[in-house]
């Protein structure tokens, strides 16, 4: 095909959506999308990203207000990565939509009130489902590899709102016990009308608690499962290394761990194979996870001649991996007989002094735009990215400067940066 002839917009969006950051990947795959299928929102889900499993672009009446249960639910009507149309309850009512569900990940993208801008042309959906799959195999590979700041983001976002949830189910919680209270009281004379409205409520209060659960589920992980997972990683790895990996497998009643701790056990773990296998004359490996309450315990032992350097670059990397979620790296080197190094990750964030991000009552949105404004994005880049208004991005940091008590975005950064948020 002569040069000018070749696809260029489509070419320029497979390449920003291939080198995408997970906060504007959805904003970016709706832009690659919209030239061949419009929609009113695209709303992404993946329990890769335990901090933030919603990935949204669009009208923001939507994305405010689609929930992990709404797309649970439409995830688990699909069978396989064959592209659903059809009606769901989505944002609280139900709406047209276009639904793909990527295999490997169980990734699922939504597409609202979807429309072909071509209506004669039947291959927009073809190409959305091919920019769908580089999306998801971008979304899965950045949360394997584990950078520094996605750590950060996820740990701050987890613990943001497993808060939130926590604080809503109670506030719920506490209005229909009171209203079961009440239905059972004697001086209600209305049998049928009490038996009517005490099952609906016993119903909402089983709901509320499967959706606290649900979260939680979300943003944590059971530690033999995340073992596994590592075992599964490291497999093809090893296949044809010719070096034998010994599994020591952690306790079963061990704690479960925090998304972004056994994301980053994960890529560590593997980073310190690939580093110990370009070394001579290693033959064998021995990795072992162990949980105390606190900390994941991570030991990597292996029977070379003790080359394994600390200020080696690729163990930098992994020390600042390390370092993101306050763990410790330490590298015991013995000449003739190999390197064992020892990772101790908290299980739960640093304790924080009492302005810490729940003390500034926060709305979601503003906690949103505190994180973008913490990783140095100008108001344009947020207002882009979170599919808002460059005024309403405004408006958000100017009640930010109010609750953080600060006078510039410069204060408000600092302030973000000493609690973690990056």
């Amino acid at each position: 095909m002569p040069l000018p002839d070749l696809p260029w917009p489509l070419l320029q969006a497979v390449t920003e959506l291939a080198d995408a950051p997970l906060t504007q990947i959805a904003e970016r795959l709706r832009n690659a999308t919209r030239p061949y299928l419009g929609s009113s929102s695209l709303i992404i889900f993946t329990e890769d990203c335990t901090g933030r499993p919603q990935k949204k672009a669009g009208e923001e009446d939507i994305i405010s207000r689609v929930s992990i249960v709404e797309l649970d639910t439409l995830r688990a009507a699909l069978s396989d990565e064959t592209p659903w149309v059809g009606e769901a309850e989505i944002a609280g009512r139900p709406r047209p939509v276009l639904a793909l569900k990527h295999a490997p990940s169980q990734a699922l993208l939504v597409l609202t009130d979807p429309h072909p801008n071509d209506p004669g042309h039947n291959a927009g959906l073809d190409l959305v489902t091919y920019l769908w799959r580089i999306a998801a195999r971008r979304i899965h590979e950045k949360v394997a590899d584990a950078p520094p700041s996605y750590l950060l983001e996820s740990r701050a976002a987890s613990a943001e709102r497993i808060r939130v949830t926590a604080e809503l189910t109670d506030l719920h919680s506490t209005t229909l016990e009171t209203l079961l209270a009440a239905l059972h009281s004697s001086l209600l004379d209305d049998a049928a009308a009490r038996s009517t409205v005490t099952d609906l409520t016993a119903k909402a209060l089983v709901t509320l608690r499967t959706l606290s659960d649900r979260t939680n589920d979300l943003v944590t992980e059971p530690v033999a499962t995340a073992f596994e997972r590592l075992r599964e990683d490291l497999r093809p790895l090893t296949r044809f290394s010719g070096i034998e990996v010994e599994f020591i497998e952690p306790p079963l009643n061990g704690r479960d761990l925090p998304g972004e701790v056994a994301h980053a056990a994960r890529a560590i773990v593997r980073g310190l194979l690939l580093a110990i296998m370009e070394q001579p004359d290693v033959s064998r490996v021995r990795t072992q996870w162990d949980c105390d309450g606190e900390n994941l315990l991570i030991n990597v032992r292996d029977n070379g001649r003790g080359t394994l350097a600390a200020d080696a670059p690729s163990i930098v990397r992994l020390d600042r991996r390390v370092q993101a979620l306050t763990g410790h790296l330490q590298i015991d080197v013995m000449p003739g007989w190999g390197a064992d190094v020892f990772v101790t990750l908290p299980l739960d964030p640093p304790a924080r002094p009492a302005g810490d991000v729940a003390g500034w009552n926060l709305a979601p949105r503003e906690l949103e735009v505190l994180q973008h404004l913490a990783a140095g994005e100008r108001n344009r880049t947020i207002a882009s990215t979170l599919g808002i208004s460059e005024n309403t991005v405004k408006f958000h940091v100017r009640n930010l400067f109010k609750k953080l008590d600060v006078g510039s975005r410069t204060e408000a950064i600092a302030l973000a940066h000493s609690t973690g948020l990056r």
